[in-house]
């Protein structure tokens, strides 16, 4: 088996295409740093220590160093190969996340969320390594591959499904999870139906029948249940507390609440402090 030595960049972080074609088979080999196969397009086979695996949409597999490998396609096959070396992440992120998680090689089949996410993150980066280089160039290209490690290590921490669940039972447990971790964020459901491919009446309707609810009202639900608990917990500000829990206007944040609890975030507060000792 032999090595592949890989010379990066100097900002040790190195994104770029690699196409197989009907037939086309990569040979075992391995590489002396880490890398990142993500399928942009087709299908194919990947070879990972012994093992084969069937390769399709946004699968990724994460490959440490000197790990024997290869990859073949009887059809067209897009990948996009992201190399790195373990010194271009902080010390934290390297032994924290890295290391923690990535334990040994493995092909992932992420969410259509995860997917998402991982393709914005992968665009970032090359549009980064298109501009001139820059230290601050070298920063966002690191910044940007620790997140992407952070999306396929929160893929993993995904609770299981239940045996014998169904596809919309899956899809809607995906939403749900999905929101969890992005409340603070301009969603929709055209943005949610967009990410699974689906229309947004069909996304609406396989949440509602799995939690008697739409997206976007479990989203509300979420921003205003976190800033109830910001409300009575903290001194923060209002208007700290509408953004921070996703919205980028008061009177909307004012009009929701109040919608939902009955009385405004300022009532609110003021109901909820402790009385003051009277100390005369």
């Amino acid at each position: 088996m032999t090595i592949k030595w890989i010379d990066l960049s100097p900002n040790q972080i190195d994104i770029y295409e690699q196409k197989h074609m009907g037939g086309h088979l990569v040979t075992e080999h391995h590489h002396q740093i880490h890398q990142i196969l993500f399928v942009l397009e087709g299908e194919g086979k990947i070879r990972l220590e012994g093992e084969t695996y069937e390769l399709g949409g946004d699968d990724t597999a994460v490959l440490l160093p000197y790990s024997a490998h290869s990859v073949m396609s009887d059809s067209r096959l897009t990948l996009l190969v992201l190399a790195f070396e373990q010194s271009a992440l902080d010390p934290e992120i390297a032994g924290g996340l890295l290391h923690a998680y990535f334990q040994t090689s493995a092909l992932m089949k992420p969410s259509a969320f995860i997917g998402s996410e991982l393709r914005q993150l992968l665009r970032k980066m090359l549009f980064e390594q298109s501009k001139p280089h820059s230290p601050l160039t070298r920063l966002s290209l690191k910044i940007h591959l620790s997140q992407l490690l952070l999306a396929l290590a929160r893929s993993q921490e995904a609770p299981a499904s239940p045996a014998g669940s169904g596809s919309n039972w899956l899809r809607a447990e995906k939403i749900r999870s999905y929101i969890d971790m992005h409340y603070y964020e301009p969603l929709t459901a055209a943005d949610l139906a967009g990410k699974l491919g689906i229309s947004t009446r069909y996304v609406n309707n396989i949440f509602k029948e799995r939690y008697d609810t739409t997206p976007i009202q479990y989203l509300t639900e979420v921003r205003i249940g976190l800033a109830r608990k910001l409300l009575a917990d903290t001194g923060k500000d209002i208007i700290s507390i509408c953004f921070e829990v996703g919205y980028d206007s008061v009177s909307t944040f004012y009009r929701t609440f109040k919608a939902i609890v009955g009385m405004s975030p300022k009532k609110y507060r003021e109901i909820g402090k402790p009385e003051e000792p009277d100390w005369s």
